[in-house]
């Protein structure tokens, strides 16, 4: 896409929906103990450190932030940024985002969220952690290019992002355009190494500028999803915990409940 004269501000809005979810297992004399280490590891403290390196990586400059932990559980961030010296080049290209010392450009009218959700259940084990975080930007520039440090700094079995495009921006002669760069999937941001540990599946509605991307970790090794020590388990109760979880993220992934079927063991 050519480059583009504007009249006056880029008045398009660039949003970024990113959901993470990470799966553990830990039975019912463990799960208030799983629950208070993931409030502790994901604390308010650690979440503002984690969007302002996103600040960094999007090239803004923080207004304001306020930040929350919830009692009995949860945090939450949000981050008001503004926009600073552009520098000479335009961002635009579906490639990887940068390391998170990397400032690319800078922005104006935007914010970042983040808010997180700990859950259990006492029946199967099964905890699931979920962060959402929200990256709106007007400018020139994607958030999505953040994307690969918010992949990276959470321990994410499962991922669902939505990115979408909206308003317009008008250039010299008065014409509206939606969107001012080329996008034709989220998967195109995502790192190499990344795209090979995940399954991707995209829905995309390409004439409304709306990209929705899913992703699930392919290979899970049981010990990295146990909240106690594997050497405690035998071997039939380490494949009903595999199940459980294999369950759980499947479930998560595709938004449905899937039911267990019974097999019938002949004596």
């Amino acid at each position: 896409m050519n480059k583009l004269k504007l009249h006056g501000f880029n008045n398009l809005t660039k949003s970024l929906s990113f959901n993470i979810y990470d799966i553990c297992y830990a039975p019912a004399e463990q799960q208030q103990a799983y629950i208070e280490y993931i409030d502790e590891a994901y604390n308010a403290k650690r979440l503002t450190q984690i969007l302002k390196d996103v600040a960094d990586i999007i090239g803004a400059q923080i207004l304001n932030i306020a930040h929350q932990d919830y009692d009995p559980q949860g945090a939450s961030v949000t981050m008001l940024i503004s926009e600073g010296d552009m520098p000479p080049q335009t961002v635009n290209s579906q490639t990887p985002g940068p390391l998170p010392d990397t400032v690319l450009a800078h922005l104006d009218k935007s914010h970042i969220t983040v808010h997180t959700y700990p859950e259990s259940h006492p029946d199967n084990g099964i905890s699931t952690f979920r962060a959402d975080i929200d990256v709106s930007t007007c400018g020139r520039i994607s958030p999505l290019k953040a994307l690969n440090y918010l992949i990276h700094s959470f321990e994410s079995d499962v991922v669902i992002m939505d990115y979408r495009v909206r308003g317009f921006t008008r250039d010299v002669s008065g014409k509206k355009h939606f969107i001012d760069h080329n996008i034709t999937s989220i998967q195109n941001y995502i790192a190499r190494d990344t795209q090979e540990r995940y399954q991707m599946i995209d829905v995309n509605v390409y004439h409304e500028n709306i990209f929705h991307t899913k992703m699930m970790l392919k290979e899970t090794e049981l010990e990295n999803y146990l909240f106690e020590k594997e050497s405690n388990l035998d071997e039939a109760q380490k494949k009903e915990i595999q199940k459980k979880l294999d369950k759980e993220v499947t479930e998560i992934f595709y938004g449905h409940n899937y039911r267990r079927k019974k097999i019938k063991v002949e004596q």
